[in-house]
């Protein structure tokens, strides 16, 4: 592991050994209540990992972490009756789902960001009728719809509303039931605010870093930012400036062209003026924050060394998706090449996705989007299993409270984690889409807490405002989904 890293996470390690100590501070104080003092107890117990009981089916897993909890529902008889969404504004178009039981309760999930709800419906038919505590076993059923990228969504989404419902039916956090918490915080990292004049620029620094708490940052250091400066680029007319690489107009695009295929090349004045971006970032927050880097653009293998290694000064905790997530061997040439992190994952679905980069090595941090990696169980083993070959876990996060929470109960339960990536920081009405069920906020200075004292992912909807923030292009609010009730294929993927 890199010495940046090894830092990072013995500076996580110690600031989780404070918390600890804080829990057992609140314990002891004879002010604590009865119940908190009880529950704080109890919870202490959940630091069990996944691993130790990797021997037990899940139903049995869920009955040795819940053998001693109040039961709020009947969960043997539990059957999911409905899946329902409401298309919010969040990111352009980010839906909420919601998977209703025969008993009242139901559970909360996401289809990733910009993915269509109907990845989520057309599984519908899949597990009508099924316990939803049966995770595992419906993940198995539905995990072949699934894929890469936004294609995951649906899948993600059904299983974290599972997580969810099981937990609000055993009356335990969703951590709980994927082996207990090794924290209490989950840290987070967030943009960099960027700014024309570098004295209001260091002004939305401090406000990031001082007033919101952040103390992690990341930032862009992309093609955009030389398009207006002759000399930075060799080939970039041919690709309208190298403008956007999510620009998908049509297939043949700078945005769907990978990167090998661009033959854009960055100059030596380009890489300069690229260096002096993150140097005036670093002079204004010092070294004591990790800052993290971001959506270069299209450019292949040769020039992310180059661009690397005139930023290895810097000491950036991590370089992002240089190249496209598949080319294993790239990764590690350009990790081998570098002291820089390397870092990629967001779009990758399933441990088998990841497996090729960890067992190699060719990246020193993985970085799923728990809403494209499989859901919480999933990530959680991909994560234990990038811990095993020496490789830290981050995550990648641009989406409702809904799926935050999830990543949240993941992020707890999960050893080898860093931070958390907070895509709507200064959206003022983000977090308010939910409310809390426990008795910690959602947020405390640049850190999620992790829900102690409630169950499944630990939050409700605050339906008034969902409401208010609904996509233009979709504005029903969880009506009767009944036209995805029926199986109409055979999909068994062997003979």
């Amino acid at each position: 592991m890199k010495s940046i890293i090894q830092q990072i996470a013995e500076k996580n390690r110690k600031q989780e050994a404070a918390e600890a100590e804080a829990v057992r501070d609140e314990i002891d104080n004879p002010s604590t209540g009865n119940g908190r003092r009880n529950f704080l107890k109890k919870a202490a117990l959940g630091g069990i990992a996944l691993g130790g009981m990797m021997h037990l089916s899940l139903e049995d897993t869920i009955a040795q972490t819940t053998s001693k909890v109040s039961r709020a529902s009947n969960p043997s008889d539990l059957k999911i009756t409905d899946i329902r969404y409401a298309l919010t504004s969040v990111l352009g178009g980010t839906a909420i789902i919601r998977i209703d039981t025969n008993q009242g309760i139901y559970g909360l999930g996401e289809v990733r960001d910009g993915a269509d709800p109907r990845y989520a419906l057309m599984l519908k038919s899949r597990i009508l009728g099924l316990n939803p505590c049966n995770v595992e076993m419906i993940f198995r059923i539905i995990k072949q719809y699934g894929f890469h990228g936004r294609q995951g969504g649906g899948v993600c989404g059904v299983e974290m509303a599972l997580w969810d419902l099981c937990g609000k039916a055993y009356g335990v956090p969703a951590w709980q039931l994927l082996g207990g918490r090794y924290r209490d915080k989950v840290r987070m990292y967030a943009d960099t605010p960027s700014h024309d004049d570098p004295v209001e620029q260091m002004k939305l620094i401090r406000y990031r870093s001082e007033e919101q708490g952040y103390s992690w940052l990341k930032m862009d250091v992309s093609l955009e930012e030389l398009r207006a400066i002759p000399g930075t680029l060799v080939n970039a007319k041919t690709w309208d400036g190298a403008r956007g690489q999510y620009d998908l107009k049509d297939y043949m695009s700078y945005g769907n062209t990978k990167h090998p295929f661009t033959q854009v090349q960055i100059t030596e004045k380009g890489l300069e003026e690229l260096a002096k971006i993150v140097e005036h970032v670093r002079d204004m927050v010092g070294y004591e924050i990790p800052i993290s880097t971001d959506h270069f653009g299209h450019f292949d293998l040769n020039n992310g060394i180059r661009l690397g290694k005139a930023l290895e000064k810097y000491r950036l905790a991590w370089m992002e998706d240089i190249v496209s997530w598949e080319y294993t061997d790239q990764w590690k040439t350009i990790s081998d090449a570098l002291e820089t992190p390397c870092c990629t994952g967001e779009d990758i679905y399933l441990l088998n996705g990841f497996k090729p980069l960890i067992d190699i090595h060719a990246v020193d941090i993985i970085h799923p989007d728990l809403s494209t990696s499989g859901g919480l169980l999933e990530t959680k083993r991909l994560g234990d299993y990038a811990e095993e070959h020496g490789v830290a876990m981050a995550m990648h996060q641009a989406g409702t409270p809904v799926s935050f929470m999830a990543n949240v109960h993941c992020a707890a339960a999960t050893q080898n984690f860093l931070a958390l990536e907070h895509h709507s920081v200064d959206l003022p009405w983000w977090e308010s889409l939910v409310k809390m069920t426990g008795s910690l906020p959602m947020i405390t200075k640049g850190f999620a807490n992790v829900p102690l004292d409630s169950p499944g992912l630990g939050i409700e909807l605050n339906e008034e405002v969902v409401k208010q923030h609904l996509s233009p292009r979709d504005k029903g609010f969880f009506e009767p989904t009944p036209e995805w009730n029926d199986k109409r294929s055979h999909d068994r993927l062997w003979s």
